[in-house]
């Protein structure tokens, strides 16, 4: 920081060319992270050291294919390291997991919600145990689900996933991430069955007759159209139903909307919603949030009442598993009035929230996360870092 005309100015580090490590507790093994499909980074393990690399973005294109590759080894040569092992992410289909089963060592595949919540506990020198919070477009689940309205509990034991949010399907899988019309009108037939095509609503009228009708059919015979428990979805799906959202151009811009229509219009009122236990874990259902939208238009605030019923959702978790330390990490957390909300819902309530401070809250700092769970793994063999442990559920 220095002062210029009398003002601070704040000078920003670029974390590719002067990186500033995160660092661990003991001797590292020199692992490689490859990090996930989007907004990718890469990290490297050092001595007690983990540095992260540049933005190097999504993997989509043969030139970002060439980029992750030549980051890698980049690191390798600046760092003069020889990885002992590769993390990666647990999904198949990435182009950073592929490469990492080129690689010819040893692989240890982590599921993309646990990494996401070990990167800001390393960030924050945490150690177990926690109730990580990871909320985020999508990630492979231990299921091979899609998952994005996670609550893992972090213990020495290992990791559990103890709550989610209620599923709902995505009609046209990928088509409707940039559709949000799509996942509201998925939402309203999880609620409303068959008569969801005549809800009185934006979602629906925003579509054809035609386009009705082949969107009930692949709703209702689940024809690609995976489920997922995904909170950034949700974003998009209140986002279209509030009129807000119904097309995309970019990513996550109906959730970036719905935020700004916050505005000067905040409140401390929710939109109602219901927890039921089922096999074991909870499952938070925004049905009644649904239900409260559309039986009051003139509902006042109601983009900060959505808001507010997340940080709520939280803050309920926390409690019911009765622990002190909150973790928050994912790409939801970028939504500043989201973040301000739960940290003051769950100091409120006692707890002691934790959140990203130097490094991604989003995929940027889903590597950080693959080296610690990996590094846990190399230490005790029967981690099975892929699920968190044997004990997830």
């Amino acid at each position: 920081m220095r002062e210029v005309a009398g003002r601070e100015l704040v000078l920003r580090r670029a974390r590719g060319f002067a990186p500033l490590p995160v660092t661990l507790e003991g001797e590292l093994p020199p692992v490689l992270a490859v990090g996930a499909h989007q907004k990718n980074t890469i990290a490297t393990a050092v001595g007690a050291q983990v540095f992260l690399s540049q933005h190097i973005g999504d993997l989509e294109t043969e030139g970002s294919h060439q980029a992750h590759r030549q980051s890698i080894q980049a690191f390798k040569d600046l760092y003069e390291i020889n990885p002992s092992a590769v993390a990666c992410d647990l999904h198949p289909g990435y182009a950073s997991t592929q490469y990492a089963e080129t690689l010819g060592l040893p692989i240890h595949r982590v599921q993309h919600h646990h990494a996401h919540i070990l990167a800001c506990m390393a960030e924050n020198h945490l150690q177990p145990p926690a109730l990580g919070i990871a909320w985020d477009g999508s990630g492979m689940g231990s299921d091979g689900g899609v998952w994005g309205g996670e609550f893992l509990h972090v213990t020495h034991e290992g990791i559990k996933r103890v709550a989610h949010l209620r599923p709902f399907l995505l009609p046209g899988n990928e088509k409707a991430v940039r559709e949000p019309r799509r996942v509201a009108l998925a939402v309203l037939f999880e609620a409303f069955a068959d008569e969801a095509i005549v809800v009185d609503a934006p979602s629906v009228v925003a579509f054809s007759p035609a386009e009705l009708a082949t969107l009930r059919t692949m709703l209702d015979r689940q024809l690609n159209s995976p489920p997922t428990t995904s909170v950034g979805r949700l974003f998009d799906a209140f986002a279209s139903l509030l009129g807000i959202r119904q097309v995309a151009s970019y990513e996550g811009q109906a959730a970036m909307e719905l935020e700004y229509a916050v505005g000067s219009d905040a409140c401390d009122d929710s939109l109602p919603y219901a927890i039921v236990e089922r096999d074991g874990c909870l499952v938070l259902d925004w049905e009644p949030a649904v239900r409260a939208l559309l039986s009051d238009r003139g509902l006042s605030s109601p983009a900060a009442r959505f808001h507010n019923m997340l940080a709520d959702m939280a803050a309920d978790v926390a409690a019911r598993v009765a622990e002190p330390v909150v973790v928050m990490s994912g790409g939801c957390f970028q939504n500043r009035y989201l973040t301000e909300r739960m940290v003051a819902r769950l100091l409120r309530a006692g707890h002691r929230p934790y959140w990203h401070q130097r490094v991604p809250p989003n995929d940027g700092g889903i590597a950080l996360g693959q080296i610690v769970a990996a590094t846990q793994q190399q230490k005790d063999p029967s981690t099975d870092v892929s699920r968190g442990t044997g004990k997830d559920t």
